[in-house]
């Protein structure tokens, strides 16, 4: 559920933004050119974390912008002013005691010193790049004080060759810098606006907020792995895997680009977990042909979820005389998806989503990455008996989604198109970014077999006029992009007045009766949700997945009979939906995902106590009252589905 929020601070120009504003205004009519292979080790390749303590200081001066005027990266951090310790990756707002960087809007410098391998500076057939998960979100990024790599967005990776800038100077310290801003504008997505709060009887010189009008609280910081990798100066740049089956055949087609030469010879092996080669190939495009294949199903729909085989891609290349040879390891799901009227298929088999919504969120860290965090989630997911989430409402660490693969958790891929209500969000500078952010996302998530659907936006302004030529053009676009998924945006607004639905292959809606609309009142669930659901499918005749619904609950807060806010009134709004749920499943409606698995931080407000508390899960990971019913019920849709094996119907449900 979308809410208007903001943060505030004291500043001149735009939130030390001209500069940042200037860049945006800019802009870039498409993601940069590439690949963007996860960074993994393999015979050819090397990689070096960088996590831990970083150099840190916010820019507090008037306009935000004496990090450039003084040149901050020209020289070490710590010899222009103070700086303090800031862990890597985390987000910097919950770290220290001082509340002006919990909500501090502008620019914030990192930086770190490492040592390199002198083979990486000494030898010329090396590459060496400089890469970044994610950093939220604007970034430019400096090594040794030349500039290497600027980037929009704050979810998806980006990195930069800095080859020639190491090799000059071997056994020198590399330094790396990082200028930061998290300033949002009506064009980044998600979008925000700043508000100049003029009269000074009221408000200090200068001061502004930013306003955003998405519900939760807008972190920043490097929020995951920073790594140095080296990949030969002749390298794999990118590979792309489709797949189609049948009951005895598999076919995996593939193309594989090359960058530094024109001549060079590639050969493919595709292995299964034994590590038995299954299929060969060789040249840049082809298809592979597996016989009796495993095929990837989602977790509980098959005893052996989440298979997966693994792509060995070999490059040899004569550079000078020399044979250079590089190697990359793809890990492929085969499976298929396939979507009717009424239904969602896997494998020829119907889907039915009984999932949650996530947020990257924890105590302390932010949105950080948190590997700790991360396993006691999917461990969390499994005993919920969760089959599926969608990434709402930004791509998440591939890191999650690696996991999503290995473990069968089916992936609804959402991008940052969050808060999109104001009408300058829906013109030609806020579209050419969109398009080149889901460029950005497909690319990087194009070969997961988690990922079975995108999702361009969540609750945008769609009955506005523009919207209906700006989500056109973006799902078409999606589309040709990747035409092997379907794509969907996720609304709220009255399916009458929606100009977005035409062209989505899933309908997503979120919808919260006797909480926002007739606050207290469950009875009204029961017609209010039919009334929706046979609406939205007489009007598309498309399957419809419940996307968000729920309730606050203050854990430990008891009422009988049940009153809002209490674990009780949480567990009855989830058992009315659930009764409707039970009879649409049966004819159009594919899926249900809860809004939230767990609780997570938003802007202070009168109306948000320490967060948005409609997790079934605290923010620290213990189960409310609802968690438990939502258990029962996944569990007894599991146990009801003619795919799942006997043994984990007997035994899963009581671990």
């Amino acid at each position: 559920m979308a809410a208007a929020a903001s943060g505030g601070g004291v500043a001149g120009g735009m939130a030390g933004g001209c500069r940042l504003l200037l860049l945006l205004a800019l802009g870039r009519a498409a993601a940069p050119p590439g690949g963007m292979l996860y960074p993994r080790e393999t015979p050819s390749r090397e990689r070096k974390e960088l996590g831990g303590l970083w150099s840190f200081r916010a820019d507090f001066s008037p306009g935000r912008d004496a990090g450039f005027a003084q040149r901050w990266y020209r020289q070490p951090l710590r010899e222009t002013g103070p700086v303090i310790d800031m862990p890597v990756p985390a987000s910097f707002n919950d770290i220290t005691q001082d509340p002006s960087l919990e909500n501090y809007i502008g620019w914030v410098w990192y930086e770190k010193e490492v040592l390199l391998p002198l083979r990486w500076v000494q030898d010329d057939t090396t590459r060496v790049v400089l890469r970044f998960g994610s950093a939220h979100y604007y970034s430019i990024v400096w090594v040794n004080g030349v500039q290497v790599v600027e980037h929009e967005g704050g979810h998806l990776p980006f990195e930069a060759d800095i080859s020639s800038i190491i090799q000059g100077s071997p056994g020198t310290p590399c330094r790396i810098t990082v200028a930061l801003n998290n300033t949002l504008t009506p064009h980044t997505l998600p979008p925000g606006t700043i508000q100049y709060m003029n009269d000074k009887t009221k408000y200090p010189k200068n001061y502004f907020v930013q306003n955003i009008r998405f519900d939760f609280f807008n972190y920043a910081g490097i929020h995951r792995p920073v790594v140095l990798y080296t990949t030969p100066s002749v390298y794999i740049d990118d590979i792309t895997v489709t797949t189609t089956s049948s009951e005895s055949i598999a076919i995996v087609q593939y193309q594989v680009s090359v960058v530094g030469s024109t001549s060079y010879s590639l050969s493919l092996s595709l292995r299964d977990q034994e590590g038995r080669v299954v299929a060969t190939g060789d040249g840049p495009a082809g298809e592979l042909k597996v016989l009796n294949p495993n095929l990837w199903w989602p977790y509980l729909m098959h005893e052996n979820p989440g298979y997966r085989y693994s792509l060995e891609v070999k490059m040899q290349a004569q550079v000078n005389g020399a044979l250079l040879e590089d190697m990359y390891l793809l890990p492929v799901g085969i499976r298929t998806i396939h979507v009717t009227s009424t239904q969602f298929l896997i494998n020829g088999r119907p889907f039915y989503f009984h999932g949650v919504n996530k947020h990257e969120d924890a105590d302390i860290r932010g949105k950080g990455l948190d590997w700790a965090l991360v396993a006691k989630d999917f461990n969390l997911l499994r005993w919920l008996g969760a089959n599926s989430f969608r990434t709402s409402h930004y791509p998440y660490a591939e890191e999650i989604m690696d996991l999503c693969d290995a473990y069968g958790i089916v992936v609804i891929d959402e991008c940052p198109g969050v808060g999109i209500k104001l009408p300058e969000s829906f013109g030609n500078k806020s579209l050419q970014h969109h398009l080149a952010v889901m460029e950005e996302l497909i690319r990087r998530d194009k070969n997961r077999p988690s990922v079975v659907m995108w999702s361009v936006a969540n609750e945008p302004a769609s009955e506005l006029p523009p919207a209906a030529y700006y989500f056109k053009t973006v799902i078409a676009h999606t589309k040709a992009l990747d035409p092997s998924r379907p794509v969907t945006f996720v609304t709220e607004a009255n399916y009458a007045l929606d100009r977005g639905a035409p062209y989505v292959d899933v309908i997503c809606v979120n919808s919260y009766y006797s909480w926002y609309h007739d606050p207290g009142h469950l009875e009204v669930i029961p017609v209010q949700l039919t009334t929706q659901f046979e609406n939205w499918y007489k009007a598309y005749q498309k399957p419809i997945i419940q996307s968000e619904y729920g309730a606050d609950s203050v854990p430990g807060l008891h009422s009988d009979p049940p009153l809002m806010f209490s674990e009780e009134y949480q567990k009855a709004l989830l058992r009315e939906y659930h009764s409707v749920f039970d009879k649409k499943r049966k004819e159009y409606v594919i899926g249900e995902l809860i809004w939230n698995f767990a609780d997570f931080m938003t802007n202070q407000g009168t109306t948000r106590v320490l967060g948005n508390k409609k997790g079934i899960f605290t923010r620290q990971r213990q189960p409310k009252s609802a968690a438990f019913v939502l258990r029962e019920r996944y569990w007894k849709i599991a146990n009801e589905s003619s795919c799942l094996p006997p043994t984990i119907k007997s035994h899963t449900l009581f671990v």
